[in-house]
């Protein structure tokens, strides 16, 4: 069912929300950007529509509310393991339809990888539910049509199109309806607003030959990359972490592990016991991480692990083109066809 409410009804649906859910949304932080006197866009608490940024993308993903950079997982002594306490109450993720897909990959990655769930993951993801918000158009770098991610049609309890001053919803869930009818919104017909067309276009190759990891384009990465990771790191769809383990005694046999963010294109994160390190050069990790995104995950799952929100994108400071590289990769596998 539809509805079209003005700011005040909608702030008074959040209001109500909020006595049972948190309430998370993309929020302008002004002056707290990467640079002076910048501003960033992040996933943060909000209890009134005034907070939500509707207008622009948010640099950084809503992945940290369900896999934080640094989880500590459980605390141990000598005889005792105790699993860390975690926030037992429900939470509702506002975001765009990008990265409705990029729960599926993330659900993909952590329940569904093997026999094994993961129970920390699961414990979060249960408690979670998502609204949509709308995307009347395309933001800068964008390319989800490219990779099918401009549109969702499940998996969310409302969708939410911004106009200004007021809000059009499409409730999914029923329950919903009283909170909503209650507030005087008046009923209408309501479609949520999906992206039909970037400016970005990519083509994703169907099969990757062999030939491929040993072509010279990963070669220009080697010196342009400067293997920051903040492409990981703003990525909806990127799961990898380390294991690390905090003592509190010299003995070490009290402490706590910790789940912290890792990223296969840091420093580090490939070295082995010994001190190997596999893929120690920036341009053999760039080729690891795209062939992941758009064809092993593909391989193992039926889809691809990229989402085209081109967060990668904005937040590159040697201002490489994760889009261009996929046009790069699909030029050089019909190079080598001919």
């Amino acid at each position: 069912m539809g509805y079209t409410l003005t700011r005040s009804e909608f702030d008074q649906v959040l209001a109500e929300l909020g006595k049972k859910y948190r309430l998370y949304a993309p929020v302008l932080k002004v002056g707290e950007g990467r640079f002076s006197e910048t501003d960033v866009v992040i996933y943060d608490y909000i209890k009134d529509s005034s907070e939500i940024e509707f207008e622009k993308k948010s640099d950084f993903s809503f992945k940290e509310i369900l896999t934080p950079l640094s989880q500590t997982l459980f605390f141990f002594t000598e005889n005792v393991i105790k699993e860390a306490d975690i926030d037992e109450s429900e939470a509702i993720v506002f975001l765009r339809s990008c990265d409705m897909h990029a729960v599926k990959r993330l659900d993909q990655i952590y329940l569904n990888n093997g026999r094994h769930v993961d129970t920390f993951y699961k414990k979060v993801r249960d408690k979670i539910k998502f609204v949509l918000i709308g995307c009347p158009s395309s933001f800068q770098d964008c390319f989800c049509v490219s990779m099918g991610t401009n549109r969702t049609e499940d998996g969310y309890i409302f969708s939410v199109n911004y106009g200004g001053e007021g809000f059009d919803v499409d409730v999914k869930d029923p329950d919903l309806d009283r909170i909503f009818a209650s507030s005087g919104a008046a009923k209408k017909e309501v479609k949520a607003d999906f992206v039909s067309e970037n400016e970005v276009q990519v083509h994703v190759p169907e099969e990757v030959p062999n030939a491929i990891y040993q072509a010279d384009l990963w070669k220009e990465y080697d010196k342009r990359c400067v293997a920051c990771g903040r492409c990981n790191l703003v990525c909806p769809t990127c799961t990898c972490f380390t294991m690390q383990d905090a003592f509190y005694t010299d003995n070490g046999k009290v402490g706590e592990r910790r789940r912290v963010g890792g990223s296969c294109m840091i420093d580090g994160y490939s070295t082995v016991a010994g001190g190997g390190q596999y893929r120690r050069k920036h341009g053999e990790r760039m080729r690891f991480k795209v062939l992941h995104k758009i064809y092993d995950f593909r391989k193992r799952y039926g889809y691809d692990m990229c989402v085209g929100c081109g967060r990668c994108d904005d937040v590159c400071p040697e201002y490489i083109s994760f889009s261009n590289i996929i046009n790069k990769v699909d030029a050089a596998v019909k190079e080598g066809e001919q």
